[in-house]
């Protein structure tokens, strides 16, 4: 009989530190995000399941064009996944044609799926605090994004982490750039 609850406290045991080991990688590490809505096409589509890295930026600055997922509730969703464009301390602007300027140059990148109609509150020169980012859908006439005075500028305390690779659907599976 003693060696019977022996396995089971055993078992108990290895299951509790499995649970706890997973509650830790999720909270710290990494979780699972599914994309919603068309705001970040082609790139990412509605329904896309994603991998995000929770841990790199505790250590390292996101980095300008990285996918980053950062709190912002909107109906049911918490999230939002959008874009880096501007980094803390730059001043961004988007001109009436649609150009992206990054301190007074014009931004080089081809994300955008099309050219911006509507600048926004970016038709004037917005600077970033020191951690203050401007990010853009890659949908960019059909985002709801830092050109909107409701999303403004994205705290650096409020990004979940990064979009580092998509896992469903299975077709399209591999790293995001």
């Amino acid at each position: 009989m003693n060696k019977v609850l022996r396995e089971i406290l055993d078992t108990v045991i290895y299951l509790a530190v499995v649970f706890i080991l997973l509650i830790l990688f999720i909270t710290f590490v990494a979780q699972r995000t599914d994309v919603s809505g068309q705001s970040m096409e082609n790139t990412l589509q509605d329904g896309d399941s994603l991998i995000v890295d929770k841990i790199s930026y505790r250590f390292k600055d996101p980095e300008r064009f990285d996918i980053v997922i950062f709190e912002y509730q909107y109906g049911d969703e918490p999230c939002f996944i959008k874009r880096v464009i501007g980094l803390p301390g730059e001043t961004v602007q988007i001109d009436t044609d649609g150009k992206i300027y990054i301190n007074g140059s014009v931004l080089e990148e081809g994300y955008g799926a099309e050219v911006i109609l509507d600048p926004g509150r970016a038709i004037d020169p917005i600077t970033l605090g020191e951690d203050e980012y401007f990010v853009l859908g890659d949908n960019r006439n059909h985002s709801m994004d830092s050109r909107d005075y409701s999303v403004g500028n994205v705290k650096k305390d409020t990004i979940v982490g990064k979009a580092f690779i998509r896992i469903f659907p299975f077709d399209k599976f591999g790293a995001l750039d």
